[in-house]
């Protein structure tokens, strides 16, 4: 084939390209989505799909009818794209001044149980999904932003000095599929955490326990990991988010549901193409299966008494 032959075989996939966008576009302005935001329809970087846009619009839209957000903000999150510190699949549109973010975000890390079930997800791509308890599963749905809280974890060695480390965590509320996310202690917050944590003496600390003591531990960045379910972003993002759903909820909506997951399982609906090459077909657990599992297995390899936290010792 010819160099010329190439690119004339090339006309019709461009062309069919180019009509199903304008297609997706054309289909969102009858739905009153504004231009600005169409612009940002697609699958390429930082673009986000169709059908999550007009899900994650339209439950802020109906969650605004009914008195319970008035956030001109609304959240969004793709998880079957890939989890890459650099491209965006966490999305913050805000209506009232026309501006769209996508933001890296991490989805639940699953688990591995030997002998029982294995529903580990990888680092880059999310392959299983669910709602069952203490699953580490990201559940796919409507939420509402919880009153966010922000605790203290401990102190950590800094370049000026000790320096103590708070984390705001944002609970999702949430309906049907995802009506247990309070039970599971389902939210968002920054992908920092504290290893290797120990007590040291810190008497007259404000933070110091009964005892006269507080953690102190290693700061450690995950960002562009896993989480135990939750969406996790980088420490900058979580504090933007904080501050825009702070004393104003609003919605997010998590794709994919159980019923886009089966329907892709079987090659059907939307999927990021590049995670569905990766994780061949995608599954849901449901909680009526999984549940039984967990608890059978946790039943059958208890865990073991929780270890005092040591005092540190040296510097």
């Amino acid at each position: 084939m010819t160099a010329t032959s190439s690119k004339l075989a090339l006309i019709p996939a461009l062309a069919a390209a180019v009509a199903a966008l304008l297609f997706s576009q054309a289909r969102a302005a009858e739905d009153g989505v504004p231009a600005w935001l169409m612009a940002h329809v697609g699958t390429g970087e930082d673009q986000i799909a169709e059908p999550v846009l007009r899900r994650a619009r339209a439950l802020w839209q109906r969650k605004t009818a009914e008195g319970r957000v008035s956030n001109p903000c609304w959240f969004a999150m793709d998880a079957t794209r890939p989890n890459d510190p650099d491209g965006g699949r966490f999305y913050v549109a805000c209506e009232a001044d026309g501006q769209f973010t996508a933001i890296p975000a991490g989805h639940g890390s699953g688990l591995n149980l030997p002998g029982a079930a294995d529903f580990r997800n990888g680092r880059r791509c999310a392959r299983h999904f669910g709602n069952a308890a203490d699953s580490n599963l990201t559940t796919g749905g409507a939420y509402v932003t919880g009153e966010a809280r922000t605790s203290f974890k401990g102190y950590y060695r800094a370049s000026a000095g000790d320096a103590p480390f708070v984390r705001t965590f944002v609970p999702f509320l949430g309906e049907g599929e995802t009506a247990n996310a309070k039970a599971r202690e389902i939210g968002g917050h920054a992908a920092v955490t504290l290893k290797g944590v120990c007590l040291r003496p810190a008497p007259g600390d404000p933070h110091a326990n009964a005892d006269g003591y507080v953690p102190f531990g290693h700061l450690v960045d995950y960002a562009g990991g896993r989480s135990n379910g939750c969406t996790s972003w980088s420490a900058a993002d979580a504090d933007k988010i904080g501050a825009l759903v702070a004393n104003s909820p609003t919605t997010l909506y998590i794709y994919p549901e159980a019923a886009d997951v089966r329907a892709a399982a079987t090659g059907g609906g939307y999927w990021d193409a590049s995670c569905r090459a990766e994780i061949g077909a995608p599954k849901f657990w449901s909680r009526a299966v999984l549940e039984p599992i967990i608890a059978r297995y946790r039943a059958a390899h208890p865990a073991p008494p929780p270890r005092p936290t040591p005092i540190c010792t040296g510097d």
